[in-house]
Formats: C-alpha cells, sequence, structure tokens
C-alpha cells in the first residue's frame, strides 16, 4: 500500500490553494504530487485530477495555459504509477522517491519519445503513445487517451 504522510497531505492542499510559489514547482515536486494523486484517487481517477490540479496551478498564477503538456503529464503519471507498484509498499512520497532515483531525471522520457514527438504540439494537446520505448506495461491507467 502507497501510504501519505500528513506532508505530503499538506503538500497537496497547498498545491491546490495555489500557495506554492511557480519557482518551487521543480520536478521533484511533480513527482511527488504525482504520487500524491495516484495513493489517494488510484490510476484511473488520478488523470482527471493531476491534470485538473496542474491547470488551475497555471490559472491562478496567470501563467500562459499553454505551458500544460497532456503527454508529458499522463506519462509521468504512468511511470510514477509503475515504481508504486514495482516497490510496493512506501509510508509516503519522500520513501517512494528514495526508491525510485531514476524518476529524478526529468529527461527520461526522452528515452520513451523522440524529442520531435514529445514536443510536438499534438503532445501539448493531447496523449501521444512513446515512439522509442514503451513506458513498462501495467504502467498505463485505463483512462488514458491513446490516439
Amino acid at each position: 500500500m502507497n501510504l501519505l504522510s500528513d506532508a505530503d497531505v499538506s503538500f497537496g492542499r497547498q498545491f491546490d490553494a495555489g500557495e506554492l510559489a511557480p519557482g518551487s514547482f521543480d520536478h521533484k515536486a511533480h513527482l511527488r504530487l504525482a504520487y500524491v494523486h495516484l495513493a489517494t484517487h488510484g490510476p484511473d481517477a488520478a488523470v482527471e485530477t493531476f491534470r485538473g490540479s496542474l491547470q488551475r496551478f497555471l490559472q491562478h498564477h496567470q501563467i500562459d495555459p499553454a505551458k500544460f503538456h497532456e503527454t508529458l503529464t499522463q506519462a509521468w503519471l504512468q511511470a510514477v504509477w509503475y515504481f508504486m507498484q514495482r516497490f510496493g509498499d512506501t509510508s509516503d512520497s519522500d520513501d517512494f522517491l528514495g526508491k525510485s532515483l531514476v524518476l529524478h531525471d526529468p529527461k527520461v522520457m526522452l528515452t520513451h519519445y523522440s524529442r520531435e514527438v514529445l514536443f510536438s504540439d499534438e503532445a501539448r494537446r493531447q496523449f501521444v503513445v512513446p515512439n522509442l520505448d514503451p513506458i513498462p506495461r501495467g504502467a498505463t491507467p485505463s483512462s488514458a487517451r491513446v490516439t
């Protein structure tokens, strides 16, 4: 079972309330938020809840909504979910992130996608399946839109 600490719950609430500064929302914070959504809602609902949280964050901080990237959002959720299943029980996001060091490299998605595909307008608007190496099986939430 993947558990949440009080700090994880507080982080999710602060994020949703717009209390986190955009500059503090780095790659590790993205991973933590994905973990919080997956641990709270499960892989199917997390696609919608994570997307909504990110889009509201952009709106709250008056950041160009074009910064949102659907493929990266879903691909990172898939990767985090895969490692949550692979490592089994975790006590909180820190425990999980300590076990899944490969996810700390923000460029890891370039092992699954070519730059041309990942940074295309299509991938920004809708989920695009990896064109180089699939994200490991069992990682795709059933509500992910595949085109």
